[in-house]
């Protein structure tokens, strides 16, 4: 099964809905996970970094979304254990949105989520639009957000998500469904997903 551009737009699209409503077997939504690690003593940054160390472990684990491998049949295009990363990795970026308290319904605010899967590029995609990273996301930054810039930022992510998935993706695609990847797989996912929850923290929290 090949990885394109539209396939990851839809693999997106198909994880963000997941990652609110539930669905995937095992799993808590984005609010009951946002609500867990508000219960959590310390600084609000604090209970996000622990956020964050727990879906590291998660999404480097083989067969987390075993759901994936089998009980849920896939409505798009994309290898299942890729499909999971993208599900686990916007289910926390969205989970430390709600912690932020954001409206993580709102197409800006998820337009927004899937950019901090670009990783470290994202500072470049966002200042294209009028959003400077290391700033808090305000309301002022969503309004800034029009729908021309909505589009812009959700085909640059489309492409830099394919590119990466091109690129480190040879070893993914070539995995055994269900889970039973390889340790240099399993790295990557959870790498990925530190970045991911490290700039999702920096628009949404700090």
């Amino acid at each position: 099964m090949g990885v394109t551009q539209q396939s990851i737009s839809k693999a997106l699209d198909w994880g963000y809905e997941k990652a609110l409503t539930g669905g995937i077997p095992g799993t808590n939504t984005a609010y009951e996970l946002a609500e867990e690690y508000l219960q959590y003593k310390g600084e609000l940054r604090d209970r996000v970094n622990l956020l964050i160390r727990w879906q590291n472990a998660r999404s480097a684990t083989s067969g987390f979304v075993t759901g994936l491998g089998g009980a849920v049949t896939l409505p798009i295009a994309i290898p299942a254990n890729i499909a999971s990363v993208l599900y686990i990795q916007l289910r926390m970026v969205a989970a430390i949105a709600i912690m932020g308290g954001h409206d993580v319904k709102d197409d800006k605010v998820r337009t927004v989520a899937y950019a901090c899967l670009c990783g470290n590029t994202v500072a470049e995609l966002l200042k294209d639009v009028g959003i400077q990273l290391g700033k808090k996301f305000s309301e002022q930054a969503l309004k800034k957000l029009s729908a021309e810039s909505i589009r812009k930022i959700n085909e640059a992510v489309g492409f830099r998500l394919f590119t990466k998935y091109g690129k480190t993706g040879v070893i993914n695609l070539h995995r055994v469904i269900p889970f039973v990847g390889g340790v240099t797989g399993a790295v990557f996912d959870g790498v990925s997903t530190n970045v991911t929850g490290k700039i999702a923290r920096k628009i949404f929290i700090e």
